[in-house]
């Protein structure tokens, strides 16, 4: 029972991740590699902030801290012509610096017995796990509520656009550059909130922690997908979410089952976004191959 809440807790944290890499992924047609970068980021910021006992300005300052990052990379892709995943891994190389940094050059920082925003919900008279679970759904809903709402704006709508179809935006006096500096502010800015959530739900910040962020992330986004099927952009927020959850529980279910040693869930995760990527096209091939044997046997007749 602990495993199954255990999971649906992280299945929501990881949620506002997988919400931000669909903002770059889908919406933006970018792989964006910040976010390895950018949830240590969070991580970082909101460890720091918590240990001088403002666990809820943490999460603020993880989301200005990560939309900084996301600025950046949008600088870098739009006004210095670099190509958008090498503008990413500049990025995210530069971050691991920042990330020391800012936790005052200790590798990492643990927050065990420091007051979080999950024991100020135990304060309220909820058990542990209840506490948790109540954060989490209610960090992912705001978070996807807000979102929602930003993409039927002026400017959401504008960055639809632009990832849609660069050239006619351009072509409409709409500043395509701004546009993409903001969605990556904004990508980076969620994927820097669910590391701050994470850095208080497990109570320590490691600089590593954002390694392999990018495939949990996408392993999400393309699970609800898959599940949920491809019905439009808010539908798309929902399936990321519902993915990240159904991605917790095929985690914890391979290191229950003993199956994978623990070192091998990063290999599962790849394995995972490939099959997944790769199954529009096996369908595709499959089709084909059904329509040559109809029209063989036809011809046969």
């Amino acid at each position: 029972m602990t495993l199954v809440i255990g999971s649906l807790q992280l299945g929501f944290l990881y949620g506002i991740l997988a919400l931000g890499i669909y903002v770059t992924f889908r919406i933006l047609n970018i792989p964006d590699l910040t976010a390895e970068g950018s949830f240590t980021l969070g991580l970082a910021a909101s460890a720091v902030c918590t240990l001088a006992g403002h666990p809820v300005a943490g999460i603020v300052a993880a989301a200005m801290a990560g939309a900084l990052a996301g600025c950046v990379t949008g600088v870098l892709q739009t006004k210095m012509g670099i190509h958008a995943v090498l503008a990413g891994i500049l990025t995210m190389c530069g971050l691991y610096t920042i990330n020391l940094i800012v936790m005052g050059s200790s590798p990492n920082i643990s927050l065990i017995n420091v007051p979080t925003i999950f024991k100020a919900a135990e304060s309220l008279g909820l058990s542990k796990e209840a506490a948790r679970l109540v954060i989490a759904i209610t960090a992912a809903a705001v978070c996807l509520v807000l979102l929602i709402l930003f993409f039927r704006t002026h400017l959401g709508l504008c960055i639809r656009a632009t990832g849609d179809n660069e050239a006619m935006v351009s072509a409409s006096s709409i500043n395509v550059d701004a546009m993409k500096i903001t969605a990556l502010a904004f990508s980076n800015a969620l994927v820097a909130v669910s590391g701050g959530l994470i850095a208080q739900y497990q109570g320590f910040a490691d600089v590593n922690s954002g390694s392999g962020m990018l495939v949990v992330g996408l392993a999400s986004v393309i699970i609800g997908e898959v599940i949920v099927g491809k019905r439009g952009l808010e539908i798309g927020f929902f399936s990321s979410i519902f993915g990240s959850i159904i991605y917790r529980y095929i985690i914890a279910a391979a290191t229950k089952s003993q199956i994978f040693p623990a070192y091998a869930l990063k290999l599962v995760s790849a394995c995972i976004v490939a099959a997944a990527l790769a199954l529009p096209a096996i369908r595709y091939q499959m089709g084909l191959s059904k329509m040559k044997r109809t029209r063989e046997k036809d011809m046969c007749k």
